[in-house]
């Protein structure tokens, strides 16, 4: 793996399936906000439009975290990973944006 994208091997493994996240809780912790419509770990992009508008200049540092989070993953689905078929983005690309400072 650290070969071929150049990603660190060392450190702890992961030994449990992403499947099972509380994506509600997800998205609570994260983005602030409960979404109903989650279909097996993914959201509808218009969702993210919907709900994350652009921060105002006086909004607090948390909004804005939370708007960057949102925009992060309309990136990842749209430019990064662009499935023209599907709609929806996974939500396990949000969980690692949890520190991106």
């Amino acid at each position: 793996m650290q070969l071929q994208l150049g990603l660190p091997v060392d450190g702890s493994t992961l030994i449990e399936s992403v499947q099972s996240a509380d994506w509600g809780a997800v998205c609570y912790d994260l983005l602030g906000v409960i979404l109903n419509n989650i279909y097996e770990g993914r959201i509808e992009m218009s969702w993210l439009r919907d709900t994350f508008s652009e921060p105002r200049n006086d909004s607090t540092e948390v909004k804005r975290i939370r708007y960057a989070r949102a925009y992060i993953l309309k990136m990842i689905r749209g430019y990064l990973m662009p499935d023209l078929s599907r709609n929806i983005v996974h939500l396990r690309w949000l969980l690692k944006l949890i520190d991106f400072r």
